[in-house]
């Protein structure tokens, strides 16, 4: 599993033009699920996106996690970022999960989500979303989970 993690100031995902999640200071993480993935990796993947310190502390460095600092995670369902980009100016999509599984492993991650933290916002699995973010720093990650 992979996740593109932002720290933001805040950050919301709209469908059709609704709001379906919000969150103010916090994490935006888009996920993307491989085909070899399943419950070992969506719960490292967590461990990874939850303890990942990415928030300054007294002095100012990045020494402070999500768990940490109590702040919002959103959890946006992204395909692309499985993407083989290797060759050729179009992107690959073979090394991206099934939806079936995909859909899965993203349900069941923000389960765990909802019961390790809060607040848990999500966008909606295979709809069109439009993401709106004020990333803060701004800070970026790759994370992956083999």
């Amino acid at each position: 599993m992979i996740a593109l993690i932002q720290r933001v100031q805040r950050a919301h995902v709209e469908v059709n033009g609704a709001m379906v999640g919000q969150i103010a200071a916090g994490l935006l993480a888009l996920v993307a699920v491989q085909p070899a993935d399943g419950e070992p990796q969506v719960r490292r993947l967590l461990d990874r996106i939850l303890g990942y310190r990415v928030f300054a502390d007294s002095a100012g460095r990045m020494n402070l996690s999500l768990s940490e600092t109590g702040g919002g995670l959103l959890l946006v369902s992204q395909f692309t970022l499985a993407a083989d980009t290797r060759k050729g100016m179009r992107a690959s999509l073979t090394s991206a999960a099934s939806p079936a599984l995909a859909e899965h492993l993203f349900a069941h991650l923000l389960e765990l989500a909802h019961a390790r933290h809060t607040p848990v916002a999500s966008g909606r699995f295979g709809a069109d979303m439009q993401v709106h973010l004020v990333n803060d720093g701004p800070v970026t990650f790759w994370l992956e989970a083999h």
